[in-house]
């Protein structure tokens, strides 16, 4: 199994009387791509802070390679690289020497790493040019590129693919992904961005009001798709119910109308449709359901927004 890199227990955080991020616990590990989901104002950004420092936890803790935010601050965050709202880039400086200066802040980061980091990011061509003249995806690679510098364990992004085109957010995906596998970096990022999120990410943590209402395996999401359920609309619903359910030996059918919801996997539709004409049921269509992480994200913010039922207190 992988090791854990970033490991935040019951991480609170109140401003007055609201709760901003409750009671938080999650695991993050090497070579993971693990993303906060969540809607604008959920706690996202605010957790991400206290992981990193930049605001104080009420309660809870942080660790970071085995390392405490709280009682160890100095060793965990030098595990850690990050953008957090905006990269901060000298304008009128060249990419090479905005990385430069950052690396001087440093002991021991030799001029082999810059480049090396430089060609990771994409940017060789264009790195001697003043970033003013950087678009918005190169700003942000040179950002990530500044992040990456000192060889950093953990890799934190908050919202990277804000305001980037279609072009920049491929490019961008393909570039954390490389390094999560190849180096076997751990990567947080915050997004409320449902596409984006499901190609990127491994691990998802679905977050709302501050609250970490549940952990999705991407993967489990795949398989799901994959055996999952068969959608029909036919002439007699009934009778194709019956049929299905003694061939398939399976109870798992519901029916609305001339609509039939049966959990069989994609494969069996050839053979399903020749039984069911066989039996001399018309099919007026048939189709296999998939679940996207935006029907789960979906499900899970509405399942807490809903009143209770009337009598409870």
């Amino acid at each position: 199994m992988n090791k854990v890199v970033l490991k935040v227990k019951n991480l609170t955080k109140r401003f007055n009387n609201r709760v901003a991020v409750n009671n938080l616990t999650l695991d993050v590990f090497e070579g993971e791509i693990f993303g906060f989901l969540g809607p604008n104002g959920a706690g996202k950004t605010t957790a991400i802070r206290m992981i990193t420092g930049l605001a104080k936890m009420d309660s809870g803790d942080v660790y970071i390679c085995g390392k405490s935010i709280k009682t160890d601050f100095e060793k965990a965050i030098i595990n850690v690289g990050g953008i957090i709202e905006n990269p901060e880039m000298y304008k009128n400086f060249s990419g090479l020497d905005n990385l430069k200066y950052y690396a001087s802040l440093y002991n021991d980061i030799p001029k082999e790493r810059i480049m090396h980091i430089v060609e990771l990011v994409d940017l060789k061509d264009r790195i001697k040019d003043k970033v003013k003249t950087y678009s918005l995806g190169m700003k942000q690679r040179l950002g990530i590129a500044q992040a990456l510098l000192h060889y950093p364990k953990l890799l934190i992004l908050d919202e990277p693919t804000n305001g980037l085109d279609p072009k920049g957010i491929i490019d961008l995906r393909r570039f954390l992904k490389k390094i999560s596998q190849k180096d076997k970096m751990a990567i947080l990022i915050s997004s409320h961005n449902l596409n984006e999120m499901e190609l990127l990410c491994d691990r998802i943590g679905i977050i709302n009001h501050g609250t970490l209402e549940s952990i999705k395996v991407l993967d489990d999401l795949k398989k799901y798709n994959d055996n999952g359920q068969i959608i029909l609309k036919v002439n007699f619903p009934n009778y194709a119910g019956k049929i299905i359910a003694k061939k398939y030996n399976t109870d798992k059918i519901s029916i609305y109308k001339n609509t039939l919801t049966v959990a069989l996997d994609k494969s069996v539709i050839p053979e399903l449709t020749v039984l069911l004409i066989s039996n001399g049921i018309a099919i007026y269509s048939i189709s296999n359901q998939t679940k996207t992480l935006e029907d789960v994200f979906l499900d899970t913010v509405n399942r807490r927004a809903l009143p209770a039922p009337k009598g409870d207190k």
